[in-house]
């Protein structure tokens, strides 16, 4: 009698348990990464204090004193001011606004154009897929941040001009992604099967060859968003990203590299926000390849 009972019990269970997915898989198994779980705190820190900035700091972004002009760290400017009297802490919490939607719009840009004309090229293959993947071969021949520089030498400088850039630079990097993917799957027995039925091509590719090549682009646009955020601080450092008195970390770094010696924090502290934006990118995207990879999967 308390076999059957439990026997029932593990019944109930398992017909109340969710049903499994990919993702939810995925999901579990993303839990397991610890270092990938730190990544993911450092991105939404971030995030959260570019949103709260106004309730975190009395002071104003674009405005200072020039009496309190490079004072150094202390009980009322906790990271201490820029050259012209404004406080640091302020323009780096509100710089982290710029500079993560710089990242996740550039990448949203890349991977939508990019995955469109690699599904293209891949699923069509011939002379459609020849021409897509020579300019793809053309752009990957340039380094990505010259190519991002001649772009905003064309448009002109400024932080819409240099998002454009970084997203045009990156959509091979996500075609290449997809085209490689979509060659793969369209030979599954689904897909010839869809095909054999009558379905369109419109149907098939984003209801069957889309969802199943997707995720490899998800994780490269995770990593993306660290190679925008880079790029967008080093187009800022040379004057053709964000302009002044936009607080960009990059550009905060150019306007205080002439007062290193006397005061590093200038220097120091917005420095310190890249890498740490960066790195929260790189460990919850290395984190989520594993968990969306079969063979990481025990």
């Amino acid at each position: 009698m308390e076999t059957l009972v439990q026997s029932n019990s593990g019944r109930a269970r398992a017909a109340v348990s969710p049903p499994s997915s990919p993702w939810r898989d995925a999901w579990n198994q993303l839990k397991k990464q610890r270092i990938a779980l730190v990544g993911l705190g450092v991105i939404l820190l971030f995030i959260l204090l570019g949103i709260l900035a106004p309730l975190l700091t009395p002071y104003s972004w674009d405005q200072g004193k020039l009496s309190d002009r490079l004072i150094s760290p202390n009980s009322h400017h906790w990271l201490g001011t820029d050259d012209l009297g404004r406080d640091l802490l302020t323009r780096i919490l509100y710089g982290a606004r710029i500079s993560i939607w710089v990242g996740f719009s550039s990448v949203a840009g890349s991977i939508v154009v990019g995955t469109v004309l690699g599904l293209i090229a891949g699923y069509f293959g011939s002379v459609t897929d020849t021409v897509i993947s020579r300019i793809f071969d053309i752009m990957l021949a340039f380094p990505s941040i010259l190519l991002a520089i001649a772009i905003v030498t064309i448009l002109g400088p400024g932080l819409s001009n240099a998002l454009i850039a970084i997203a045009i630079v990156n959509i091979p990097t996500y075609g290449r992604l997809v085209r490689s993917k979509v060659l793969s799957v369209k030979e599954e027995e689904y897909i010839v099967a869809a095909k054999v039925i009558g379905m369109n091509h419109t149907r098939i590719i984003f209801y069957h060859v889309l969802p199943n090549s997707i995720a490899p682009v998800i994780v490269q646009g995770t990593l993306g968003i660290a190679t925008a955020v880079l790029e967008a601080a080093a187009l800022g450092f040379l004057g053709l990203g964000a302009q002044p008195p936009q607080p960009e970390w990059g550009k905060m770094i150019a306007d205080s590299k002439d007062y290193l010696t006397n005061a590093y924090w200038t220097v120091l502290f917005p420095g310190l926000a890249i890498a740490f934006t960066v790195l929260g990118f790189n460990l919850f995207g290395d984190g989520l390849r594993d968990a969306l990879d079969p063979k990481m999967k025990q």
